[in-house]
């Protein structure tokens, strides 16, 4: 996971400015500057592939070419495809000037030359978050995503007008964060609601991708996208593989009257800092991406105002258990269950084998399937912060 301390993302002109370590500067710029290579780097990287492609096919022997004559045509379309996800990444790059308060890392100092000189190409790490990203787009802002939403998001849009309901409840002033916002479907969706929703987020692709959706793409279905172009292997169709994808499927600018929603950059842990300050925090596919999840339960109890709600889905994946020199602590379900009641949280409703894929290409031979857990938890009323 990508990680940008101490940084906020204005959006909807919401500002929620929070504290940045001018030592960390450089560091922070250096990051900058990797991630935007990163996003450059999608045209020359793919191309790479679709070359390999093409000389391993043409080697084969010349009888075995012409049995599927198509071959060569199909990746001459990826490219194309290839071509235009590129020209939507150029506007997401371009669009990230001044996307921090305050901060405008594209006003070179001079050892921001260097760095971007001596930038090597991008890691293969950092090139799948870029094709995720474009996944991560079908998911959350287009019509194909909707049955992935539904299972993953709707649960918690529930939980929270059941207990926040809007007809008893003064919703203008019921603050709701979002931690591993992604995109901010959800917490987009939420303060849709009329709830001052706040979504977080550390990975600057995220972080540049949410940017562009909410901020300049005011038309319905007006962005067309190609998620699985990366796809070589378990297609049905090579059709499959170029389908394309409309996104917004709504408009990201229309929002209730006094609606107050915004996307905020940084971790979790260090940049929530006050307690007692939220009414609800809503998880979605996010506990597990912590090294320590003790330190998640125990900061979303601090900053939770007491009688507050804890809303969570998703699996226990752990992202930082095969990374080498990372540590990770990987608890089973039923000891979060147990850190989470010993911390002080009262369970109000639990649900298991709740099954989703992620960001998938629902024409794909292989799916992915998780089976979730839902839970919602109360801080109690006469609770502290320990």
């Amino acid at each position: 996971m990508e990680s940008c301390n101490g940084m906020a993302i204005v959006e909807e002109g919401h500002e929620f400015p929070l504290d940045f370590d001018e030592e960390e500067d450089r560091r922070e710029r250096e990051h900058f500057h990797r991630i935007v290579n990163a996003f450059r780097y999608y045209k020359k990287h793919s191309y790479l592939k679709i070359a390999r492609a093409e000389r391993d096919f043409r080697e084969l022997p010349s009888h075995h070419q012409q049995i599927v004559p198509g071959f060569v045509k199909h990746l001459q379309d990826i490219r194309l495809c290839v071509d235009h996800n590129y020209e939507i990444i150029q506007q997401i790059v371009a669009n990230t000037d001044f996307m921090f308060e305050n901060i405008d890392y594209w006003s070179m100092k001079t050892d921001d030359k260097a760095i971007i000189d001596m930038a090597p190409l991008a890691s293969g790490f950092d090139m799948e978050k870029v094709h995720s990203t474009m996944k991560q787009f079908a998911r959350d802002w287009s019509v194909l995503g909707k049955s992935e939403r539904d299972v993953c998001y709707q649960p918690v849009i529930d939980e929270i007008l059941a207990f926040f309901p809007p007809e008893t409840s003064d919703i203008e002033n019921v603050s709701v964060l979002v931690p591993g916002a992604g995109l901010g479907r959800l917490a987009f969706e939420i303060a849709s609601h009329g709830y001052s929703c706040q979504g977080n987020e550390w990975s600057l692709f995220m972080l540049f991708a949410s940017n562009f959706i909410l901020n300049k793409c005011k038309t319905i279905e007006s962005i067309k996208i190609y998620p699985w172009i990366q796809q070589y292997v378990n297609r049905l169709s090579n059709t499959h593989q170029t389908q394309s994808v409309l996104i917004p499927d709504i408009n990201p600018a229309v929002l209730p009257p006094g609606a107050n929603f915004s996307m905020a950059a940084g971790d979790f842990l260090e940049i929530y800092r006050i307690p007692n300050a939220w009414d609800c925090v809503a998880t979605v596919f996010f506990l597990d991406t912590a090294r320590n999840v003790i330190q998640y339960i125990e900061k979303i109890w601090e900053i939770l105002r007491p009688g507050g709600l804890w809303i969570n889905l998703g699996p226990l994946l752990y992202h930082y258990s095969d990374m080498e020199g990372e540590s990770s602590v990987e608890l089973s379900y039923e000891e979060i269950l147990y850190v989470i009641q010993q911390t002080g949280f009262e369970l109000l409703k639990e649900q298991k084998n709740i099954q989703t894929g992620y960001a998938q290409n629902p024409a794909s031979m292989m799916q992915y399937t998780y089976n979730c857990v839902f839970f919602a938890a109360r801080k109690p009323k006469q609770a502290t912060c320990k």
